[in-house]
C-alpha cells in the first residue's frame, strides 16, 4: 500500500498528482529543477527537498518521474545510488515508455520500475497551473515487461485506483507508444499544421476572426508550449511519421473523391468512423450507461480464469466484472483484457480485479 509518495517536478501533471494525493492523505515530498514552485507547495502540504538524492533518501513507497522525457538520464543517474530498491518502487508519467525503460535499465534500475502515463493534462504548464481536479476521470496506461514485479505492478496500480482514483490499463511499451501517437501525438503535429495553414493564408486575419467552436476544439493543443510539443513528438518519432504518412494518404483520397465528385468515396469517408461516434456518446451519457458493455458482457469474456459477475458499483460506473488473474500469465492476461477494451477500476485482494468494459465493436 503506497502512503508516502515522493514527486520529481513541480510542473502541471506532478503539481497537479502531488496536490491530489496530498488532499487524499498521502505524505508527499517532491523535488523540482528550481525552487520557484516551492513556497506555494509547502502551503499545499508538500514537503521540499533540495536535492534528488534527498528525495531518495527519504525512502517513499513510490517515486513518480514527473520531469521532462530529456532529463530523464541526468535524474535516474542521480537517484540510483541512494534508492532503497527495497522500499520504493520507481515509476513515470512520460507519454513515451518504451524510451524511458531503455533509459532506467542502463541506469541499473530496471528491477523496481514499473512505467505509467495518466491522459491527463491541458496546454497550460508549471505549478501554478497545476489543479487537483485534472486527474477528475483519467485513464492510465500502466506498463510493464517481463521483468515486471507483479508485487510492484500492483503496488502502483492500487495508487493508481485508490490514491488517485482514477481506472487504468496495463499494456506492454509497444502498444502504448503506438496509441499515444495515434490519440496524442500525431494530433498535436495536425493541430500544429492547422495552425500554420493560417498563418500563411492572405485571409489570415478574417479567418483568425471567424474561428468558432470547430476551430478553437481542433487547435486548443497547438497552444501548447511549441518546444515542449516538439520534444513530445520527437521521442516518438517512427510512430508519429508512419501515422502522418498515413493521414496524409487518407486525406488526398478524400481529395481525390471531391475533386472526381465520387460520391461513393465520400459518404464512405464520413461512415467510416461510425463505431467511433457511438462509441463517445455512449462516453458522454451518464455514469451507469457508460459501462453499460460490462453488464451486458458474459462471464466467459473476461479475461483469466475464474471470471464473475461483481455486482454494481456505483465507483465503478455501472456493473463490473471480476477477474481472477493468473500468477505467471499475468502480464499476456491484463494485455488482452485492454485490447479488449476492459479498464481496470480496483483490485480486490491481490490477484483479482473488477474492469469493467467500453469498446468500439
Amino acid at each position: 500500500m503506497v502512503t508516502t509518495i515522493g514527486i520529481v517536478g513541480l510542473g502541471l501533471i506532478g503539481g497537479s498528482l502531488a496536490r491530489r494525493v496530498r488532499a487524499r492523505g498521502l505524505a508527499v515530498t517532491a523535488w523540482n529543477h528550481n525552487p520557484r514552485p516551492y513556497a506555494q507547495a509547502r502551503r499545499d502540504g508538500i514537503v521540499c527537498v533540495d536535492t534528488l538524492e534527498d528525495l531518495a533518501r527519504s525512502r517513499p513507497d513510490l517515486i513518480m518521474l514527473c520531469n521532462p522525457l530529456r532529463a530523464m538520464p541526468e535524474v535516474l543517474a542521480a537517484l540510483a545510488p541512494e534508492l532503497d530498491r527495497t522500499v520504493t518502487t520507481l515509476s513515470d508519467v512520460g507519454s513515451v515508455k518504451a524510451m524511458v525503460r531503455d533509459q532506467v535499465l542502463d541506469a541499473g534500475l530496471a528491477d523496481c520500475y514499473v512505467g505509467a502515463h495518466p491522459m491527463a493534462g491541458n496546454e497550460h504548464s508549471g505549478y501554478e497551473a497545476s489543479d487537483p481536479a485534472l486527474y477528475d476521470g483519467a485513464l492510465w496506461a500502466v506498463t510493464v515487461d517481463d521483468r515486471t514485479s507483479y508485487a510492484r505492478m500492483l503496488g502502483v496500480a492500487r495508487f493508481i485506483t485508490e490514491s488517485v482514483g482514477n481506472r487504468l490499463i496495463v499494456v506492454d511499451d509497444r502498444t502504448h507508444d503506438h496509441a499515444a501517437a495515434m490519440i496524442s501525438h500525431m494530433p498535436h503535429a495536425v493541430s500544429t499544421a492547422m495552425i500554420n495553414l493560417l498563418c500563411d493564408a492572405p485571409e489570415r486575419d478574417i479567418a483568425a476572426a471567424m474561428a468558432a467552436g470547430s476551430w478553437r476544439d481542433m487547435t486548443r493543443v497547438a497552444l501548447t508550449d511549441p518546444q515542449r510539443t516538439r520534444a513530445m513528438i520527437e521521442e516518438d518519432r517512427p510512430n508519429v511519421a508512419h501515422l502522418l504518412h498515413d493521414m496524409a494518404g487518407r486525406l488526398n483520397r478524400f481529395a481525390d473523391a471531391l475533386e472526381n465528385r465520387d460520391d461513393g468515396a465520400v459518404t464512405d469517408f464520413f461512415a467510416h468512423g461510425d463505431p467511433f461516434r457511438r462509441y463517445r456518446r455512449v462516453a458522454a451519457a451518464d455514469v451507469p450507461a457508460r459501462d453499460a458493455a460490462a453488464h451486458d458482457a458474459p462471464a466467459h469474456d473476461a479475461v483469466g480464469r475464474g471470471a464473475t459477475q461483481a455486482g454494481k458499483d456505483v465507483t465503478a460506473g455501472g456493473d463490473a466484472m471480476r477477474v481472477t488473474l493468473d500468477d505467471e500469465g499475468w502480464r499476456g492476461q491484463l494485455l488482452a483484457s485492454a485490447c479488449r477494451g476492459e479498464r481496470i477500476v480496483r483490485f480486490v485482494g491481490d490477484q483479482e480485479v473488477e474492469v469493467v468494459s467500453r469498446s468500439l465493436g
